[in-house]
């Protein structure tokens, strides 16, 4: 039993998505669930069709003409048959999703959100799940939402794993078990809450997806098949010189995505660990090479120093307004505020009188965040920071990675670095 996934890039075209038929006739004798994402960068227009639509603006026509013209030339490059299914079945997913947009919007915009943006997955695998039909490869259409049972915390939905798990095994297995199909097509980054209301599983969650399902499935294996050879210690658009990691631990991989390695989401490995499923990641282009292998073997994980970079960044400072030292009821309280306003730490750090964090600048809470600690707190902070994280440092890397910029703050452990510095 194995799971694939497959990002945006690597079906963002006609060609790709026939790439990834090619891919999967290679494991034609595997029972295999395919997890794809939204098509190129459907994703980020259907996240701006979704603010136009909220704010009530005429620029939502627009863009949504755009993705329909997007997707329909995929469609009429992979099929010959202008009568084909196909064509029936996105005029309809996209007659809903345009009955949507001219509704009036609800106040939560993350309810929004989710039920716009879900769009891209469910067209995308509509489209792969035919098109490897109409070439004779035999396989199923299955709807995330109704497998995946999260909560209703929109924009980030928490799993209910019993429910899930249990769903899978129902509903999923059985279909390999009996021998009826052996390709399962689904959809990553979308799950379902109660009222059959779609919930995402938070931005770039299609890796998520893939090892929920993994998991369920008791899977021998999974494979996140990428537009890089593997996992590399850096990102190739900062680092001409970066390294294949071969083989790395599962504790190593979730260091790397807390700190935003942006190849890996952050949830993947841990449901993959439960149930000691190793994770490949391979080149959807050179599909014969290794790629990296991450598993529970620990093995030098410290030989190649690793780096990560996190642009628009925000450096906040917090301090009591009596001048008081930063006690336990102060942090308390400032860690209230921060998870009220949903933010992720990238950082921190305090001192007697001051505490400290690191954050996406662009969070779109970020500006309330700011408001709420000022009602009790002295608040500053600077924008347009880079967070620099290395793992397996020494100081002459540190050095030589931050020559000539200014450091606002830096933090120094056994094994990783954290250094803010000015754009």
């Amino acid at each position: 039993m194995k799971v694939f996934k497959f990002g945006g890039a690597s079906v963002n075209s006609s060609s790709a998505v026939k790439n990834v038929a090619d891919i999967l006739i290679q494991y034609k004798d595997d029972n295999i669930l395919t997890v794809i994402s939204a098509m190129g960068k459907t994703t980020n227009a259907l996240e701006n069709l979704a603010l136009e639509y909220f704010k009530k603006t005429d620029k939502k026509e627009g863009i949504y003409d755009d993705v329909k013209e997007y997707h329909l030339t995929i469609i009429n490059e992979l099929f010959t048959d202008k009568t084909h299914q196909i064509y029936t079945n996105i005029s309809d997913i996209f007659n809903t999703l345009y009955k949507k947009i001219i509704t009036s919007p609800t106040d939560n915009f993350d309810f929004e959100y989710d039920q716009i943006v879900s769009f891209g997955e469910i067209i995308s695998t509509k489209i792969v799940s035919n098109y490897l039909s109409y070439k004779n490869i035999k396989n199923k259409w299955i709807d995330a939402r109704e497998i995946i049972r999260t909560d209703l915390t929109y924009r980030e939905g928490k799993v209910d794993w019993s429910f899930t798990e249990s769903c899978i095994q129902q509903n999923i297995l059985p279909l390999f078990s009996k021998n009826k199909e052996n390709l399962i097509i689904s959809q990553g980054f979308i799950g379902g809450g109660r009222g059959n209301h779609t919930v995402t599983l938070g931005r770039e969650g299609s890796d998520y997806s893939a090892a929920i399902f993994a998991f369920g499935l008791n899977a021998n294996e999974m494979t996140i098949w990428k537009d890089v050879p593997g996992l590399l210690n850096a990102d190739p658009k900062f680092f001409k010189d970066t390294h294949k990691l071969d083989t790395i631990s599962y504790r190593e991989a979730i260091e790397l995505a807390y700190y935003g390695a942006t190849i890996i989401h952050p949830k993947t490995i841990k449901p993959l660990q439960n149930k000691n499923i190793p994770l490949f990641v391979k080149s959807f282009m050179n599909p014969e090479n290794a790629g990296t292998i991450i598993s529970n073997i620990e093995n030098s994980d410290d030989i190649i120093p690793s780096f990560i970079f996190k642009q628009k960044q925000a450096l906040v400072s917090i301090s009591p307004k009596d001048f008081s030292f930063i006690a336990e009821d102060n942090l308390s309280e400032i860690f209230n505020i921060i998870a009220e306003n949903q933010i992720k730490i990238n950082l921190m750090q305090n001192s007697a009188i001051s505490f400290s964090i690191c954050m996406d600048a662009d969070n779109r809470h970020f500006d309330k965040l700011i408001i709420d600690l000022q009602q009790k707190f002295k608040v500053k902070y600077n924008n347009n920071l880079d967070l620099i994280t290395i793992r397996h440092y020494n100081q002459s890397i540190i050095d030589k990675i931050v020559s000539n910029r200014k450091i606002l703050l830096e933090q120094k452990s056994r094994v990783t670095a954290q250094i803010i510095v000015e754009n």
